[in-house]
């Protein structure tokens, strides 16, 4: 019998022999006694019960209509590396607040946080900073969190307070857009409540779906951008296993002999609580390096009502498809058994359009009389892999909110492509150039100075006073990319297989609207958005090796009118300072491109 076949049949799994200590250190993702959300009300009520008053999903616009609600949600978080195991191979990783994944944001649509972070990795020490997925920093694009974009990475033994509204509402994560550090623990979900477009009961909270690697993420990232002819080169490394919240066993026997880290095959996998007839949210999320995921629950119908921050009208399936970053929020109601019944929650690495070891990851669903001690002995569905390594069809995703698309004042088509360069390395490239950042010279504080000219390897596409942009990004290539667009959500005009034909359109006056979308391999994605936020937008690949090999550009938005946005914080000097010095007397192992 194969390892999944074991824990499908209760042998492994279910009753873990490792602590919570020793998977997930500090965290309660995965156990039964993670409060349910939102967490805050016992000791932080909702302001006037909605702080978001009248507004609702259907007739107010999110992106003109976020309230202010004057609350401040404070956070305080520390980075450390630390070991762990969360799928009973134990391995370093990077924590925050020593928890895997890192602890949960959350506010109402309106509140504003406040989050001081504090660099304390060593061994190596490491710069770092922190990115808020999704999030429209309008008014604080200083706080978008990209090191050489909008700041100066915070240097080790240094702290930043990032603050910033909660200016749209869902389900998101956040995490370190410094190398490929998410990859290697850096990240954590984040809930903003607002307005509902759809009734429910329950509200689970975040389900992670991450792939995840045992070897350290720097040690993969030597092997991305190692030259073509070093015997460590692997540009697309393959992920060992696949996590439900942090959590899934491994089959330890497939560890090399004489390996010094210690393995246990039954870490334990994440369990959650159904109330019988009851309908629950769950919040997807794909928060891994590399894989596309493919989400089921055993002989349960999903009704989505979001993609990443959008409300949509809902609809049902029985599979969800998330490429890296992208989020769906889904109502499931506890009707396909009785009170004592228990189902396996499922998510799959696609193995034509990811690469990976061990694909399959479990977690288990038991109603409120169900054995907890028991594994479930419920069938997948049926549903084969579709192989297109796309999203679902753009005409069932129909925005709550309706807006239409303006005339773009300018289109620009953008190719994505990989080469190898003069040195031998591998390298992709968006539109004519492959990225490389620089962490002294971040280019939105370069912009506030009315300095617009850059080295050619910083990719600024600069759109000057255009009020609508659309972009056309065509993949010849093949492997899929979820391309994801910071300070905006872009509506997708049309996506599918070949380039565009420049006619084609899907959703008419209200097409799809999302931070992440799939293009898929040998395929094509249009979007466009209007420029009503003036700052440094990053465009890229969310896939960790990928933009560790260019695969980024930046978008200067409005760059008249940075200046007269917001005065630069102080805090953004003072940390350009702490690296500067940090920096000159360290050497920065800056072996990729710095994102």
């Amino acid at each position: 019998m194969s390892f999944i076949g074991h824990i499908l049949g209760g042998a492994l799994g279910i009753v873990a022999s490792l602590s919570q200590q020793q998977t997930n250190g500090a965290s309660t993702w995965g156990t039964l006694n993670n409060p349910l959300l939102p967490q805050f009300l016992t000791n932080n009520p909702l302001p006037l019960g909605f702080p978001w008053g009248p507004l609702t999903a259907k007739h107010d616009n999110p992106y003109t209509s976020a309230p202010n609600t004057g609350v401040i949600r404070a956070y305080d978080f520390t980075i450390k590396r630390g070991q762990i195991a969360p799928d009973g191979y134990m391995k370093d990783v990077l924590l925050v607040n020593g928890q895997f994944p890192g602890p949960m944001l959350e506010a109402n649509w309106g509140d504003t946080f406040i989050i001081t972070v504090h660099n304390r990795i060593v061994g190596p020490e490491e710069g770092t900073a922190l990115h808020w997925h999704g999030l429209l920093q309008k008014g604080s694009p200083w706080f978008d969190g990209v090191p050489a974009v909008q700041q100066c990475p915070i240097a080790p033994g240094s702290s930043f307070t990032y603050s910033f509204k909660a200016d749209l509402y869902g389900s998101s994560w956040y995490h370190s857009h410094y190398s490929a550090q998410f990859a290697g623990g850096l990240f954590g979900p984040m809930i903003i409540h607002g307005p509902s477009n759809a009734p429910y009961d329950i509200d689970l909270g975040p389900v992670m779906l991450s792939d995840y690697y045992h070897t350290e993420y720097f040690k993969l990232v030597q092997g991305v951008m190692a030259s073509t002819s070093e015997a460590n080169f692997n540009p697309a490394p393959a992920s060992d296993n696949n996590l439900i919240n942090g959590k899934m066993n491994f089959n330890c026997s497939t560890v090399a002999a004489g390996g010094i880290t210690p393995c246990n095959s039954n870490a334990g996998i994440s369990k959650f609580k159904f109330t019988t007839g009851k309908t629950h949210r769950l919040r997807l999320m794909n928060l891994g390096g590399e894989g596309l995921q493919r989400f089921s629950i055993d002989g349960h119908n999903m009704t989505v009502i979001a993609n990443d921050f959008v409300p949509i009208k809902p609809y049902t399936t029985n599979v969800v498809t998330l490429g890296i970053g992208q989020r769906s929020d889904v109502l499931v109601t506890a009707n396909a058994g009785k009170s004592n019944s228990a189902f396996w929650m499922r998510s799959n690495l696609s193995t034509i359009c990811a690469i990976t070891t061990q694909p399959a990851a479990l977690a288990a669903i038991y109603y409120d009389r169900a054995d907890t001690n028991k594994a479930p002995t419920s069938a997948a569905w049926d549903v084969p892999d579709p192989g297109t390594c796309a999203n679902d069809d753009l005409s069932l995703t129909v925005p709550y909110y309706p807006l239409a698309p303006s005339t773009p004042s300018v289109t620009q088509t953008l190719e994505i492509n990989f080469f190898i360069n003069d040195t031998g390395h591998f390298l992709w490239k968006l539109g004519a150039e492959s990225f490389r950042a620089d962490y002294n010279h971040p280019i939105l504080l370069l912009a506030n100075e009315g300095n617009f000219t850059y080295p050619d390897e910083w990719n600024v596409q600069n759109y000057g006073s255009n009020t609508t942009i659309r972009i056309v990004v065509n993949n010849p290539g093949p492997a899929a990319h979820p391309m994801h667009l910071h300070g905006h959500n872009m509506q997708v005009i049309h996506e599918g297989p070949g380039d565009w034909d420049g006619v084609s359109t899907t959703g008419g006056s209200n097409p799809q609207r999302r931070d992440v979308q799939l293009v898929r391999n040998g395929g094509h994605m249009v979007m466009q958005f209007d420029a009503d936020n003036p700052g440094v937008w990053p465009f890229h690949c969310h896939i960790a090796w990928h933009v560790s090999g260019g695969l980024y550009a930046n978008i200067l938005e409005r760059p008249a009118d940075i200046a007269k946005d917001a005065p630069i914080p102080m805090v953004l000097a003072q940390t350009c300072r702490d690296w500067a010095s940090w920096s000159k007397g360290t050497i920065v192992d800056q072996i990729d491109s710095g994102l």
